[in-house]
């Protein structure tokens, strides 16, 4: 066992060492207090999950974050699949980034024609976004690739909200009617 890996008598203490700085970094990631709470009680019931013989914790600070980071994921991904169904259909736009998105990212689905159209798709993407310019490029991939919200670009960048609102609505524009066709194939299959 190494000095930084906790045994299970000695969880609280990693608890109150990380907890307020976790929390700190979760909370800035996530909309409200319960998530956050939520998340970080799964951070520490992993902790408390791990085997400390089989897998040896070397360096606790960046395996805390690490997970942290995970859970945060898993938390958007489901709060995305939750909020999906109640989307307005009339806003064709967030519809089609939403289908494709949740086309890119179904792990579920490894059937080799799927991870074939999946790289095809990105393939596309990637090629698309390169025909973009940089502003609009950039919030496209800040927004939908790294999930940040535009307040919080809007602070780091000192760009305006509804700047960055208008750039990402013409990089839409521009992957809708680039990958039109390809969106179109994929409904079809």
């Amino acid at each position: 066992m190494t000095n930084n890996e906790p045994s299970k008598n000695k969880i609280s203490d990693v608890f109150k060492k990380y907890q307020a700085q976790l929390k700190g970094y979760i909370n800035k990631r996530v909309t409200s207090k319960e998530d956050g709470e939520d998340i970080l009680q799964n951070v520490f019931y992993q902790l408390l999950k791990t085997d400390s013989l089989i897998n040896p914790i070397e360096e606790m600070t960046a395996w805390l974050y690490a997970v942290a980071r995970n859970q945060i994921i898993d938390w958007k991904r489901k709060r995305k699949e939750e909020e999906m169904p109640y989307m307005a259909a009339s806003d064709s736009d967030e519809v089609f980034m939403n289908e494709i998105s949740s086309f890119l990212f179904d792990e579920e689905s490894s059937s080799p024609e799927d991870v074939y159209l999946r790289s095809l798709v990105w393939t596309e993407m990637e090629a698309a976004l390169e025909e973009l310019p940089l502003e609009q490029k950039e919030v496209f991939e800040w927004t939908e690739l790294q999930g940040l919200p535009f307040k919080e670009i809007s602070e780091t960048t000192g760009i305006a909200v509804n700047t960055l609102i208008s750039r990402k609505r013409y990089a839409v524009l521009h992957l809708r009617l680039r990958l039109k066709s390809l969106y179109d194939d994929l409904l079809d299959k």
